[in-house]
């Protein structure tokens, strides 16, 4: 046999990176297995665990990238942080939509996706050593961006009795001392709940104070309910001075897949996010960003057609929650519930009954964070019917 023959080759073992030995373990792909295991055993499962967007995006949106598509000036690398046109039109609609003046050109980047510079501006941002001040419950992808830094994270609790705000009062000093980051996110991914004008006042006078660079998530920035339309952290004076905020077209355009999202504000954060993509990527496709300019410039009757969507689907589960005995806050915004578990359950045993007693899939309180245990998270993804039918599986347990 030729000793260099592939048959030859002796196997060694592949050793990861220290980094990827560091990563949070992703809770809801444990979820997500087993919600597969009971479709594929043929059960009529009702999903509701999951955060994925359920109705298509908007046709204006969708001719637009047709007819970008065949545009050959889209065949080509685009510019590598972006066209200007999309900067300029995310601009338009903050102004519009927040008062809220940004400079195209230094306050607007490009994102493949609000989850790509949530991981990102910690890597820009944290050495180790360094502390980030994390909400409790939280979006875990927070926590990737964290790790992959070599940072240290300070979570802070967001508790029922302090409206899922955080006391920035209750932090220990310490962490205070080493915090460079701090991320919020309202309205809120679990507990759905919006934030006051007043608690980002204070968010800027406490980022000011502790030179701690403010995050603020606003993925579900059009989504808010009885007519309140949510507010955006940069409506805040000084706002700039202290963060950024992340800004997605997922949610507020039915454009999960599309992978469009922005950071703004903070012209040094925004030139280092740049940096860094710089390193990572060449930018979206151009017929992408083109149709992403067509949905924030557009009519927005569709945004207002689809948060109608979700207040009817909270009105129909929660009239059916009221009917069972299962009590309830009313979500503020987003298109999430968080609904507290029974007695005698975790929100893993809860969920797991729900799912192999109910075939209703709901997203465990502790997956997000130590607090968000006494919780699961439901989401109002499913068409009024299937919701209602949902809470009657859920009433033939007898767990009310």
């Amino acid at each position: 046999m030729n000793p260099t023959s592939p048959s030859a080759v002796s196997a060694f073992p592949i050793q990861p990176a220290q980094r990827l030995q560091e990563l949070p373990t992703q809770f809801f792909a444990k979820l997500v297995r087993k919600a597969n295991e009971q479709i594929a055993a043929g059960h009529d499962v009702i999903n509701l665990g999951q955060g994925n967007p359920d109705r298509p995006t908007p046709p204006h949106i969708v001719q637009a990238l047709q007819e970008a598509a065949e545009n050959p000036q889209y065949h080509r690398y685009p510019p590598f942080n972006g066209y200007m046109f999309l900067k300029e039109a995310v601009a338009q609609r903050y102004r519009e939509d927040y008062g809220v003046e940004l400079d195209p050109e230094t306050e607007v980047a490009i994102l493949f996706g609000g989850k790509t510079g949530l991981v990102e501006i910690a890597q820009c941002l944290l050495n180790p050593g360094d502390v980030c001040l994390v909400p409790d419950p939280g979006y875990p992808d927070y926590w990737s961006g964290v790790a992959l830094s070599g940072a240290r994270m300070a979570f802070m609790p967001l508790r029922e009795s302090n409206a899922f705000l955080p006391d920035y009062d209750s932090l220990a000093a310490d962490d205070l001392n080493k915090a460079k980051l701090m991320f919020m996110n309202y309205p809120n991914n679990p507990t759905a709940v919006s934030a006051p004008y007043s608690f980002y006042e204070e968010t800027v006078r406490f980022a000011a104070k502790h030179g701690i660079v403010v995050a603020s998530d606003f993925a579900y920035g059009a989504i808010g309910f009885e007519e309140t339309k949510p507010v955006s952290f940069l409506q805040v004076p000084g706002a700039k001075e202290v963060g950024v905020e992340f800004y997605t077209l997922s949610k507020t355009y039915n454009m999960a897949g599309w992978r469009v999202g922005f950071c703004l504000g903070n012209k040094e954060v925004v030139r280092m996010i740049n940096l860094i993509q710089d390193h990572y990527y060449c930018s979206l496709f151009g017929g992408i960003q083109a149709a992403a300019a067509v949905a924030l410039t557009g009519p927005q009757s569709c945004v207002d057609e689809l948060v109608a969507v979700y207040q009817s689907r909270r009105h129909a589960l929660f009239t059916e929650l009221d009917r069972i005995g299962w009590q309830a806050k009313r979500s503020q915004g987003s298109f999430f519930t968080w609904l507290p578990v029974p007695k005698g359950y975790t929100s893993e045993t809860l969920a797991d009954r729900l799912l192999n007693e109910a075939k209703i899939v709901v997203a465990p309180g502790i997956g997000f964070g130590e607090h968000g245990e006494g919780y699961v998270r439901l989401g109002l993804l499913s068409p009024e019917s299937r919701l209602q039918e949902a809470v009657r599986r859920v009433e033939a347990l007898g767990l009310f």
